[in-house]
């Protein structure tokens, strides 16, 4: 059974930046697409960034620039660097790997 537990989370100021990271567990981590979603309180959720085991990365708007996805095949992670954050990036973040998805992590941004 695939758990997936999110780390990083958690209050910063504008222009900040923040670390994510996702553990995997309870898989081979061997061929893979994984990625990092947002979703705010009566939003949809949407996609941040998209990894595959093979290191290919999507970067979706309107993070594109400011993220970097990367992920360590040996550790199973799956790690999202955020830089400059801003007030419209607070929303609670998902990893997801393959169709399991993570609990979700708060992400506040706010002076």
């Amino acid at each position: 059974q695939v758990q997936i537990a999110e780390f990083g989370g958690g209050w910063v100021q504008p222009g900040e930046s923040l670390t994510l990271s996702c553990v995997v567990s309870g898989t081979p981590f061997d061929v893979w697409i994984g990625g990092w979603s947002r979703q705010v309180p009566g939003e949809k959720r949407s996609v941040v960034a998209t990894i595959d085991s093979r290191g290919g990365t999507i970067y979706t708007r309107p993070t594109k620039g400011r993220v970097v996805i990367t992920r360590d095949m040996a550790k199973k992670t799956i790690d999202l660097q955020i830089t400059n954050l801003q007030p419209e990036d607070t929303a609670i973040y998902y990893c997801n790997y393959q169709n399991d998805w993570g609990q979700g992590i708060q992400v506040t941004v706010s002076s």
